[in-house]
């Protein structure tokens, strides 16, 4: 969801409360002082909605190509109804940036396909680090809030389409 949209809607639509939902998180080391503001605001959700923060599982891998295997493995070994990827790459002067932000949301892109568990892109693609703080907890709020908010919503969807699909 756009940032500027989101700011300027202030008729939000209550979130789905979810019995025991399980969350994995997977956060990039590389920028960490903006990955990590991005994962307090992902847990503030939680923690707001009232969620168990022992159902909620947090772990790191070193930077943001790496974001897809830490889901891959949280879906294979961890009972999640949903994954965060957090991450944030900031345009250089090489092409780096474009290898990077291409495999991760590639993968992400495959995990979703999969359709084992929901993958949310929690991933700040910027051209400077002052465009990512302001999408880390700055004046255009906190990515990593929408994620969770987004993670909420797709657990509760896919929870719901398998349950119709016992029942058809």
């Amino acid at each position: 969801m756009s940032t500027e949209l989101r700011v300027q809607n202030k008729d939000k639509k209550a979130l789905p409360k979810i019995e025991d939902l399980k969350v994995g998180i997977v956060v990039a080391e590389w920028n960490s002082h903006i990955t990590n503001a991005l994962l307090q605001g992902a847990l503030d959700v939680f923690h707001a909605e009232g969620y168990n923060e022992d159902n909620i599982y947090v772990d790191y891998v070193p930077g943001t190509v790496e974001l897809t295997f830490g889901a891959q493995c949280m879906i294979d070994n961890l009972d999640v109804d949903a994954v965060i990827v957090i991450g944030c790459v900031i345009r250089g002067g090489t092409p780096h940036f474009d290898y990077v932000c291409d495999s991760v949301t590639q993968g992400v892109a495959r995990l979703n396909a999969d359709g084992v568990a929901p993958v949310v892109f929690g991933v700040l693609t910027t051209d400077n680090e002052e465009q990512a703080l302001e999408r880390a907890g700055g004046a255009l709020g906190n990515k990593g809030s929408e994620a969770a908010e987004v993670a909420i919503k797709m657990a509760d969807y896919a929870m719901r389409i398998r349950s119709m699909a016992d029942q058809w």
